[in-house]
C-alpha cells in the first residue's frame, strides 16, 4: 500500500489544483472586468424613502443630515447603512440570495443573479448561509419606514415572534423623558440601506409578495 501513497498524494494535489482553477480562477476571469457600480448608481436619483425619513422625523433627520435629502446624503446612508449591517452582525441571522431550492422563486421572485452583486454594496456579498430571519436582498419598499423604525427600536412589537435584539443606539434620547426617543445617524442610515435592498430592479425580477 505505501508504494501507491506517492501516487495518491499526487492526485490528490492535481484534483486541489483542478478544483481551485474551476472554482475560483474561472469564475474570477469571467467577472473581473466587469464594471462595479457605486451607490450613486444603483441609487440615482433621492429615494422615495429617503424623503419620507426627513419629512416624518424632520429634527432629527437634519441633525444627522444637515444638507437634507440630497444624492450625496443617499450615497452616504447607504455606504454606512451597509457597514453597520455587516458590524452589527445582521448578515449571520439575514440572507441575501434567493436559492435554487425549496421554490424560494416562488415566494421571492427569480433567483438571485450576478448583477445584484455587482455593486459596491455588495461586495464583499453577504448572501448568508442561513435564515433565522427572512432574506433581505429584495425587501426595500416592501414595508414602510415606520414600520422599520419600530423595528429596530423593539422588534417584537411588530414581529411578536422574532428572536432579533432591539437596536436602541440607533435612536437618541431627548431631553423629555416622555418624548419617544428619536433616529440618529446610524438609525437612518440603516433604514435607508434595509429599503434600498433590491429596490433599484426591475419588478419582474423583484415579485415580492
Amino acid at each position: 500500500m505505501e508504494r501507491f501513497s506517492g501516487i495518491f498524494l499526487i492526485a490528490g494535489l492535481i484534483f486541489f489544483g483542478f478544483s481551485v482553477v474551476v472554482m475560483a480562477v474561472i469564475p474570477y476571469m469571467h467577472f473581473v472586468d466587469l464594471p462595479v457600480k457605486t451607490a450613486e448608481e444603483v441609487a440615482p436619483t433621492v429615494m422615495e424613502e429617503f424623503k419620507d425619513l426627513e419629512k416624518r422625523y424632520p429634527e432629527a433627520f437634519k441633525k444627522a443630515f444637515p444638507d437634507g435629502s440630497t444624492i450625496k446624503n443617499v450615497a452616504d446612508a447607504l455606504r454606512e447603512g451597509r457597514d453597520i449591517y455587516v458590524a452589527e452582525g445582521c448578515w449571520h441571522c439575514h440572507s441575501q440570495q434567493i436559492r435554487p431550492v425549496s421554490n424560494e422563486d416562488q415566494r421571492w421572485g427569480k433567483i438571485s443573479y450576478p448583477e445584484e452583486y455587482q455593486n459596491e454594496l455588495q461586495m464583499p456579498q453577504l448572501m448568508g448561509t442561513r435564515r433565522i430571519g427572512p432574506d433581505l436582498i429584495r425587501t426595500g419598499g416592501t414595508r414602510p419606514n415606520d414600520w422599520h423604525v419600530a423595528h429596530f427600536w423593539n422588534p417584537r412589537d411588530v414581529a411578536p415572534v422574532s428572536v432579533m435584539p432591539p437596536f436602541p443606539w440607533f435612536f437618541d434620547k431627548t431631553g423629555n423623558p416622555d418624548d419617544v426617543p428619536q433616529l440618529n445617524r446610524k438609525g437612518f442610515a440603516m433604514v435607508t440601506y434595509v429599503q434600498w435592498l433590491g429596490s433599484w430592479l426591475n419588478e419582474e425580477d423583484r415579485n415580492v409578495e
